[in-house]
């Protein structure tokens, strides 16, 4: 991997493979006078799962909005699938096949499952533009048993299901979608283990099956060597580590965290001297 100096820190610049879907460039982000991201560049390989890494606030979510089309980056360049990317919207970056799973899932708590898995992309029948709930309920059927979400009633609210059943619903609804690059933003988060693992096993499904191209962002590392091919960490709006999973620790993800904490800190004090003891 190649590297910068920047700002008397070092970026490590991924290296881009020939079977790449997805490239960004050397991205920056501004919110006023708040740095969201410096000098970005990530590649998304095809079939492959990208984790994200990153202490809060060190620019996940904004990149990942970013290439979703939600925020316009203040410089840099993407490709996608070796044409040049600009999404303009959300709905622009569905129409190219790029769909997101967030945080907060975007699930009506009053709305069957189906109901869910289809929202905002209802079938509807013409002449008169009613919803086709029964081409609806097939397909849901259809899509849930594909993917081995294992829920028996397609009918109820989603609010009666358990976080990892709603998580796995937010996830069969972009697979659904026909998308081939899924963004997932802490898919895991707040999740026990036997939740944590049905989505775990939903994530290895799909990329035995070479279905689709992931970018996840994760928190737990133990997560990330159980279903990432490859890491990325995001460390004061830069890439600070690009490699395969085979190839890092949980040491090394620690140690570079560490290392941006201590500069942080470092920074805040007066004249650049280190912090003495608390007391």
């Amino acid at each position: 991997m190649a590297e910068q100096a920047f700002a008397g820190e070092r970026i490590v610049q991924p290296i881009e493979a020939d079977d790449d879907v997805l490239r960004c460039r050397h991205i920056a982000k501004h919110f006023g006078p708040i740095t969201a991201l410096r000098d970005v560049s990530i590649h998304l390989r095809r079939g492959e799962v990208l984790g994200l890494l990153g202490d809060n606030g060190a620019g996940k979510s904004t990149l990942i909005k970013i290439i979703c089309g939600f925020h316009r980056p203040d410089s840099g360049t993407m490709w996608l699938k070796g044409e040049p990317y600009q999404p303009k919207s959300v709905i622009d970056a569905r129409k190219h096949g790029i769909d997101t799973v967030y945080q907060d899932l975007a699930l009506i708590d009053q709305l069957s499952v189906y109901h869910n898995l289809f929202l905002k992309r209802e079938p509807v029948l013409r002449p008169i533009p009613i919803l086709n709930n029964l081409q609806m309920r097939r397909r849901a059927r259809r899509a849930l048993d594909e993917i081995g979400i294992n829920i028996p009633n397609i009918h109820a609210p989603v609010a009666r299901l358990s976080g990892g059943q709603r998580q796995a619903i937010a996830v069969a609804r972009t697979v659904s979608s026909e998308a081939d690059i899924l963004l997932l933003d802490e898919p895991l988060a707040a999740m026990g283990a036997k939740e944590g693992g049905m989505i775990l096993d939903l994530i290895a499904r799909l990329k035995e099956e070479g279905r689709v191209s992931i970018i996840m962002i994760l928190h737990n590392y133990a997560h990330v060597f159980a279903a990432c091919d490859r890491v990325s960490l995001i460390a004061d709006g830069v890439i600070a580590l690009d490699k395969m999973t085979s190839e890092t620790s949980v040491e090394e993800l620690n140690e570079i965290v560490v290392e941006q904490y201590r500069r942080a800190r470092l920074a805040e004090q007066p004249n650049g001297a280190a912090a003495g003891p608390a007391g």
